[in-house]
């Protein structure tokens, strides 16, 4: 099976990196498609199973941990698994396509490790925390306690930074917007 590359984008939850992901998959040129994450966690709002995860239960979550069903997985958040199965890779790339993430920072890491010639990491960074508070507020999906959460996280994820390949902030969405697509757009020609 012929490889195509893989573009990672993680960040702190409210960054902004999914409104990026969502532009850039519209971007035809690039050739993109979209990672479909498996995760243990309820469904939000209207995600629809196999389109904008891959629903489990915890008990099929970690019988796939142990059948080494994974490229990288994570607990994000007790009992709250996330990962990428090894057959979604492979199904992207059968159909010549290059791989797009939206995934928590320590998978992404996880992903460029694995992959280091084949992967671009892009780094999502807030302007600041309390635009990051607001956003996630503004969606409106989640409780305090769950927003609190991901604050309190967000220091951590922070700091993981440096470890990407590069970083877009995403003070100005059109901005970001641009940044992103030349990132992208350069590296799959390479």
């Amino acid at each position: 099976m012929s490889k195509g590359k893989l573009i990672v984008f993680s960040a702190p939850s409210g960054s902004g990196k999914t409104t990026i992901v969502r532009h850039l998959l519209k971007q035809e040129e690039l050739n993109l498609e979209f990672s479909i994450s498996a995760t243990s966690r309820e469904k939000r709002g209207q995600e629809i199973d196999s389109k904008d995860y891959y629903f489990l239960s915890a008990r099929e979550f970690k019988d796939k941990i142990k059948n080494d069903e994974f490229l990288e997985w994570e607990e994000v958040y007790r009992d709250n698994f996330y990962g990428t199965l090894k057959s979604e890779i492979e199904r992207i790339w059968s159909k010549g396509k290059h791989v797009i993430f939206d995934i928590d920072v320590s998978g992404g890491l996880r992903i460029k490790r694995k992959f280091p010639e084949e992967t671009l990491a892009i780094f999502v960074k807030p302007p600041d925390l309390n635009e990051l508070v607001r956003r996630l507020k503004d969606r409106g999906e989640e409780t305090e306690e769950k927003i609190s959460m991901r604050v309190a996280k967000a220091p951590a994820e922070l700091a993981t930074a440096p470890l990407f390949d590069e970083i877009v902030i995403n003070k100005d969405l059109d901005q970001a917007l641009e940044n992103a697509y030349s990132l992208v757009s350069n590296f799959i020609k390479k």
